[in-house]
């Protein structure tokens, strides 16, 4: 059986999606378990790329089950234009499963969204205005609009109503926008429900058979721990909890249906939108850094902020999700960058130093990074396979790394394409082989 989570580590943007991919070659299942489009995952395949925002990456290999789980807030907009895009391009999605408990993402959560955040002005959060948050609040408050709803009209059109009625005044500067009449916006999610009801299922059960025969089920999450919204950096989060424990909730499984927890790690950090940043470059190597790692939100096309790796968030990261593994990505952007510092503790605003991640956000917004100073490489190392191809400085760096976020580093992406990784020792191989 192994159940296996993949979660982020930072601030998202990690590179979750490439090592989905490559573990789901041989799984039998990869669930979505979190987040909506808000999110995106990036993939490089034969010089082809691919980008996803709902559709799990495991989606590329034919015949594949793929799931959408029941914590996955849908735009069904955007997942028939994904369908539709890799139509185009060849690629069968008959194996995509949606659960039907899933939300939907409404046009005036899109609207409440947008607005939400113009009143925050200078405050703003940095959501990508995508409706994310205000269709988690329906949900919270029992207003939500779910899958299974699309293939009913008298339930969907009730249920619409009862969604707008406590939400007129908010959505008084949107009232003569054509997407908020009852009857137009019935009919254009009754569509949807048309164009997506062959793959609607009950996806829990669809896991469920497959953990309990001895299959490999891939969970995969968006965003990461620090946007997680009861353990991040609040209220700079997003909406939903990607750490590993929201695996459960959002597939519909068990604790024990958890077998190894896999976090993916930049070997630098970056983060989109607001929010504390203790090891921010805003400088001329953040820029190079964000240049040469091509630092652009897949999904809103936002420049990336970037700086040093933050050991002391990912220490935290670690213990939250109690990874078993642990896969860093992009070191191949450090070539050529000597010397390389790592946070290894903060210092308070009142001068106290701090081994661990602050819980109180004032005390995290002074905190200022304390760094150690570490060897840079110059070779660039994007043909490496082996950990013995690797520079001496570079093999340091991950060793330190590994040392003191407390988790073995097991996978190592050189570059963008999906061969350009190196994994590390038989642990390693012997996870992709039971995969």
């Amino acid at each position: 059986m192994p159940g296996i989570v993949i979660v982020g580590a930072q601030w998202g943007d990690e590179g979750k999606g490439k090592l989905t991919d490559l573990l789901a070659e041989r799984a039998d299942v990869v669930v979505r378990f979190q987040g909506g489009n808000n999110a995106g995952h990036t993939i490089v395949r034969d010089g082809e790329e691919f980008k996803f925002h709902l559709i799990p990456s495991g989606i590329l290999y034919p015949g594949k089950t793929c799931v959408i789980g029941n914590g996955v807030v849908i735009d069904p907009g955007v997942l028939i234009e994904e369908l539709e895009g890799l139509r185009r391009r060849g690629i069968d999605a008959g194996g995509l499963r949606i659960s039907a408990n899933a939300h939907l993402i409404m046009p005036y959560h899109v609207m409440l969204d947008t607005a939400g955040e113009a009143r925050l002005g200078k405050l703003e959060i940095g959501t990508t205005k995508r409706g994310i948050g205000p269709c988690y609040a329906d949900k919270a408050a029992r207003l939500g609009i779910r899958v299974q709803d699309l293939l009913d009209a008298k339930i969907l059109r009730k249920k619409i109503m009862a969604a707008l009625e406590p939400k007129q005044k908010m959505l008084r500067p949107f009232a003569k926008h054509p997407r908020l009449d009852l009857h137009a916006m019935t009919e254009e999610y009754l569509r949807y429900g048309h164009r997506v009801e062959p793959f609607i299922a009950d996806t829990a059960h669809i896991l469920w058979d497959a953990l309990d025969t001895g299959g490999t089920v891939i969970f995969e999450g968006a965003q990461g721990t620090l946007l997680d919204l009861d353990h991040g950096t609040y209220p700079f989060v997003t909406s939903s909890n990607p750490v590993a424990g929201a695996a459960c909730v959002g597939a519909g499984v068990g604790p024990a249906d958890i077998d190894e927890v896999w976090g993916v790690a930049k070997a630098y950090t970056t983060r989109v939108g607001a929010g504390p940043f203790p090891t921010e470059l805003d400088d001329e190597l953040g820029a190079y850094i964000r240049e040469r790692g091509g630092e652009r939100g897949t999904t809103t096309g936002r420049e990336r902020r970037c700086g040093w790796l933050d050991l002391v968030a990912l220490r935290y990261a670690m213990r939250l999700n109690r990874l078993s593994a642990l896969a860093v990505t992009k070191l191949d952007v450090l070539a050529g960058i000597d010397p390389l510092n790592v946070a290894v503790r903060y210092r308070s605003s009142e001068g106290a130093l701090l081994d661990e991640f602050p819980y109180h956000q004032s005390v995290l917004h002074g905190a200022e990074a304390q760094y150690e100073e570490l060897p840079g490489f110059e070779a660039e190392i994007g043909d490496c396979r082996r950990v013995a191809d690797l520079p001496r400085e570079a093999r340091d760096y991950l060793d330190f790394v590994s040392e003191h976020a407390g988790v073995p580093v097991r996978l190592v992406g050189v570059g963008p394409g999906r061969e350009q990784v190196i994994w590390m020792g038989e642990d390693a191989r012997a996870t992709l082989r039971a995969a």
